[in-house]
């Protein structure tokens, strides 16, 4: 040892007694600037669920200790991190919601109906050239088939695209010809070969080639091929282009359709090849090539009574597809907001009768002017909305299912005409579209799906 201690009082003890009796002084806490300081940082206090986590936000803020004991009147920084605990309500704010990922493109929407309807005006421009009435079989076997196998085809597309575009490319590539061809050889069906063939597979190229651009999402690229129709049949009211112009403008439409599907398959194939999965099977896309024949049977027999009303359906196509969109995410929505099952399928329901009334009360006006039954052309519309819904979650076969029937019996229906034969198919679709709503509030009043 160095040596004995002295015990004298005013030796080395009293310095050290001194040292301690400061401290352990008690330190008064200043209450107006621990007032301000909770006013200030009072949104991100409040939702704090322990004192530590507002420490970690003073240590943050770049308190130091001397700070907190010299303008706060605190010992340390734990013992004002819980006197703001203590002075700030607990707020829990529910969290950001995220940007809704089914938001529909507007444009693009409005952009699909204008085109769906666009490629009549080659008709509009050609019917004095020819007895349309002896073509109109052939063409209308050509479109149904063409209809089937489109929907067929952009649903295996679909499909491809999620392992890459090359794949859709190459799928595309082989399908859309191959459907050209199929629905020009039916078109031989009704009356044999003859000129009429050369315009089924004209129509039947452009219908192939229009899905194949629909399908990549260059829905401006297609609409600029159209543009010589319309701009032919924009001047119709006014001028009689002559037989050169009617029939050369639907033939230059053609081609500029041809040309733009041509250069986008060979950008789409240039692209690098993705290693993917196994190719999806052919039978996954037959509900959808199915539901394409039933809709366009459907849809045939009310063009048969009121051709104008079909060209209002056909554009209406644009919002029904926003509505889609809608539904989608209107339905994610509701299940942040449905504590229960029970709830979730009300809201459900909800959202499904909005929808529906959305896309039909606009189509009320538009019957009556084109002078169609409203009930049936409603009817139908919904048959049709309801069922491109069940497709879109992927429940294709009770879509399908149902138009099929629907489908079947009004067709047989009107070639037999029985004496109520133009209400066949408004009792067919009135009976078909409960059945699609009630199938999609079975299938899509759960939660599971939306996840």
């Amino acid at each position: 040892m160095s040596g004995p201690i002295a015990l004298e009082p005013g030796g080395a003890e009293q310095d050290t007694l001194a040292l301690r009796l400061a401290g352990t002084r008690r330190i008064r806490p200043d209450e107006g600037c621990v007032d301000r300081l909770a006013a200030d940082l009072a949104d991100r206090v409040g939702p704090a669920v322990h004192p530590y986590e507002v420490a970690a936000l003073l240590e943050a803020e770049g308190l130091s200790a001397d700070v907190i004991r010299d303008r706060y009147g605190h010992p340390d920084l734990f013992s004002l991190a819980s006197a703001l605990y203590e002075r700030v309500p607990r707020t829990f704010p529910e969290p950001a919601l995220p940007p809704d990922p089914w938001r529909p493109d507007h444009v693009r929407c409005l952009l699909r109906g204008a085109l769906f309807a666009l490629p009549g005006l080659a008709y509009l421009l050609a019917a004095p050239l020819g007895h349309a009435e002896h073509h109109a079989p052939a063409l209308i076997t050509a479109g149904i088939v063409s209809w089937a196998w489109g929907q067929a085809l952009g649903h295996r597309a679909h499909l491809r695209l999620a392992t890459g575009a090359r794949e859709a490319g190459r799928t595309l590539l082989t399908g859309a010809p191959l459907g050209a061809v199929v629905a020009t050889a039916a078109s031989t069906l009704p009356g044999g070969a003859g000129p009429v063939t050369l315009l089924a597979a004209a129509q039947s190229a452009y219908l192939a080639a229009a899905g194949v651009l629909l399908v990549l999402a260059r829905e401006r690229l297609l609409l600029a091929a159209l543009s010589p129709l319309v701009a032919g049949a924009a001047v119709l009211p006014w001028w009689e282009p002559g037989p050169l112009a009617r029939a050369g403008l639907p033939l230059l439409a053609l081609l500029a359709t041809l040309g733009v599907t041509a250069r986008v398959l060979w950008t789409t194939l240039a692209v690098p090849a993705v290693a993917g999965g196994p190719r999806p099977r052919l039978r996954a896309s037959l509900p959808y090539g199915l539901f394409g024949l039933a809709a366009a049977v459907l849809v045939l027999l009310e063009g048969r009574r009121h051709p104008y009303a079909v060209v209002v359906l056909t554009v209406s196509m644009g919002p029904a597809e926003w509505l889609l969109y809608r539904y989608r995410g209107w339905s994610v929505a509701a299940l942040r907001l449905a504590a229960t099952p029970a709830a979730f399928l009300l809201r459900s329901a909800g959202i499904l009768a909005r929808c529906l009334a959305a896309y039909l009360l606009p189509l009320l006006p538009a019957a009556l002017l084109t002078g169609a039954e409203p009930a049936a052309l409603v009817l139908l519309a919904a048959t049709l909305w309801t069922a491109l819904l069940l497709q879109a979650f992927g429940a294709a076969w009770p879509s399908a299912a149902i138009c099929l029937v629907a489908a079947a019996v009004a067709g047989a229906a009107t070639l037999l005409r029985p004496p109520a034969g133009p209400g066949v198919l408004a009792l067919c679709c009135g009976v078909a579209a409960p059945c699609l709503a009630a199938c999609a509030l079975w299938l899509l009043g759960r939660p599971a799906p939306h996840v």
